[in-house]
């Protein structure tokens, strides 16, 4: 293809993609994809030296909704341009100095739906989408929804300032999971809540706004510093995050410190601002039809991006259940090549919207396992995928739950492998050296289909597999012994009792303190242990009171392990009983497993995340976004030393 038929297809892609993402909020491709496309036009463009006035790269935003009042701007509003390597960032950093830029303002860049919002004589009058730059959409009833946007403020002229309306991602966490209808992201949520006409809508996503711009004001502004001041000073949330910086050594050492964090946030960032702090400076750097010269975004790798559903594999796991796995087109993700994403159930296959042939969107937050977030186009050739009936390991019939497909076949060969690579496990007999690929060969060669086989296994059964040569063998079998002295805990959660993870193992241990109090406990008992409910005390009792489960007991009891019985810790009543703890950032000389059976001891709720029910926040160095909405919330923050004193006055030795 010529470089002028490429162009041509570049600017309608591009074309139907602003359209997607800006008019509609329901965006076709990443913003990563979105950008090679849009600087592919943009390097061609320089190329051939022919720029056409309906570019894509000429204009701003896309076409502005007939359901809404226009609103026009006073000022145009700009995107920005970006930078994706120190090299480009440094280029721009120079270019600014050159120009007498002294000090830098760097910023989030948020990934929301930019607002602006006019006041006069200190009471909010009209709020608008940003549209095409110079039109945007009225949405003045919806921000007024947005209960961190203020309705009056202080200064009592004429002022106009710009920020971006987000979903937090603890606030779209929950409403996924209520929903019937999930949304695809933070910044798609966001954006739909705003267009929408009904109001209730718009508050039901409970949205946040911050501001970090001022588009016009009767006073004086001559700084982002200015600016950053006047906001704070009228109770505009800024997320308190600005830095005013005077080199490019601290430009980069601060992108670097939120590149490793921002994950922890519960906000979605794309990447860093960096503007020119100095208003003169500004003036003299000017615009390019679309940007600003004196601001540059940022960009961090990406975490999100659009693939193409290849397949659904269904996976049977130690308990039988199913768990669907899509198989995607291999794509480059925060710094990993990821060709397989999860989903929870076929449940949400449907509420997704997933099919085969189509393209969905796929996150990857640093080291988590990469989800499918949601449908993006579904194409003629989609192929809607279809409830299994039947196993893909053994071929037996499943059985279903309201929530969950199962296979119930115990001696199927997948649910086998998974139950003894989960016997195995770190958390649970911690027998090292044993891989998932070791114990399907063991299954294969060897005939193991039992926990227990493994204490029976000789230096010649191992010598039967591949590649077992002398030093591996002695090895295995010395771990094998070594795993024969078990805390009680760990033998609890190895066993793979149907919903008993690694937490309530651990709790069981604490309360019954041996073995053979477990195999007594009622399923009152059971119930009695803070977070089991019914479901998992009757499955407590039903493998406690099942003759093959308690024979495979006795069986590894017999074969050498000793199950170590555990002190039954009562808990102590102190200032954190009944109260529910988060514990955040790290915490000096102790780990956060510490750090939690301590507060339990003293008769506290260890919980992940923060809300209007949380007492106590535990912080330790590095906290995130769990300190930043603890403090927001008004909920009292501890440290480490706090729960050292409260021990050492209930007689409790650390």
């Amino acid at each position: 293809m010529d470089k002028l038929s490429r162009m041509a297809e570049l600017k309608e892609l591009i074309k139907k993609y602003n359209y997607a993402y800006y008019t509609l909020d329901q965006p076709l491709i990443s913003d990563k994809q979105y950008d090679d496309l849009y600087y592919e036009l943009v390097a061609l463009e320089k190329e051939t030296g022919i720029v056409s006035p309906d570019s894509p790269t000429q204009q701003v935003g896309d076409v502005v909704l007939d359901k809404f009042t226009k609103v026009n701007h006073e000022k145009k509003l700009y995107s920005l341009n970006k930078a994706n390597t120190r090299e480009e960032l440094k280029e721009w950093y120079d270019d600014m100095v050159a120009l007498g830029a002294k000090k830098f303002s760097v910023e989030y860049k948020y990934d929301g739906l930019r607002v602006v919002a006019k006041y006069d004589r200190g009471l909010l009058k009209q709020c608008a989408t940003r549209g095409n730059g110079l039109v945007g959409e009225d949405i003045t009833a919806q921000v007024k929804t947005i209960k961190n946007v203020p309705k009056a403020i202080s200064y009592r002229g004429k002022v106009t300032v710009m920020g971006e309306v987000l979903m937090r991602l603890s606030v779209l966490e929950e409403y996924n999971r209520t929903s019937l209808e999930p949304l695809k992201n933070a910044r798609n949520a966001a954006a739909g809540a705003l267009r929408n006409l009904d109001t209730k809508v718009t508050a039901s996503r409970n949205l946040d706004a911050y501001m970090y711009d001022i588009l016009s004001i009767d006073d004086e502004i001559v700084t982002q510093n200015d600016v950053n001041g006047f906001l704070k000073e009228n109770g505009f949330d800024t997320y308190d995050f600005f830095h005013l910086v005077d080199s490019f050594e601290q430009i980069w050492s601060l992108i670097e410190d939120v590149d490793k964090v921002k994950s922890t946030l519960d906000i979605l960032i794309d990447g860093m601002v960096i503007k020119v702090d100095d208003y003169g400076v500004r003036a003299k750097a000017g615009y390019t039809e679309k940007f600003p010269k004196w601001a540059l975004a940022y960009k961090f790798e990406a975490l999100e991006m659009t693939s193409l559903v290849k397949d659904i594999i269904w996976q049977v796991g130690r308990t039988g259940k199913l768990t669907p796995v899509c198989e995607i087109e291999p794509i480059e993700l925060a710094g990993a090549t990821v060709s397989r994403a999860t989903l929870n159930n076929y449940d949400d296959i449907i509420r997704k919207d997933v099919a085969i042939g189509s393209t969905v969107f796929v996150r990857r937050s640093n080291e988590v396992i990469p989800e499918i977030l949601g449908v993006a186009e579904h194409f003629d050739n989609s192929i809607r995928i279809e409830k299994p009936t039947v196993c893909p390991s053994c071929g037996s019939c499943l059985e279903y739950d309201d929530v969950n497909i199962y296979c119930v076949n115990d001696d199927c060969r997948e649910k086998t492998i998974a139950r003894l690579s989960h016997f195995v496990s770190k958390n649970a007999m911690n027998i090292e050296n044993l891989s998932e690929k070791t114990i399907e060969n063991m299954y294969d060669v060897l005939g193991i289909k039992s926990v227990d086989e493994f204490y029976t296994l000789s230096s010649a059964d191992l010598k039967k597999l591949s590649a077992f040569k002398d030093k591996k063998t002695t090895k295995i079998l010395e771990n094998i012994e070594k795993s024969k002295s078990a805390d009680l805990g760990n033998f609890i959660y190895a066993l793979s009792i149907s919903g008993v993870g690694q937490k309530t193992a651990k709790d069981i241990a604490n309360k019954f303190g041996s073995l053979d109090a477990i195999k007594e406990a009622s399923f009152e008992d059971f119930l009695d242990i803070k977070d089991v409910g019914e479901i998992i005390a009757q499955n407590l009792v039903d493998f406690f009171r099942n003759e093959k489960m308690l024979c495979l007991i006795d069986r590894l009891l017999s074969l050498g392990v000793n199950v170590e019985s555990s002190a039954v810790l009562e808990t102590i009543d102190s200032r954190f009983s009944g109260k529910t703890i988060v514990l955040t950032g790290t915490l000096e000389n102790m780990s956060r497993d510490e750090a939690t059976a301590y507060l339990e001891r003293l008769g506290a709720k260890v919980t992940s995340s923060v809300s209007s029910k949380t007492d106590f926040v535990l912080a330790g160095e590095n906290a995130g976004s769990k300190l930043d909405k603890a403090q927001k919330l008004g909920i009292d923050i501890i440290s480490l030393n706090d729960l050292k004193e409260e021990l050492k006055s209930v007689n409790i030795e650390i």
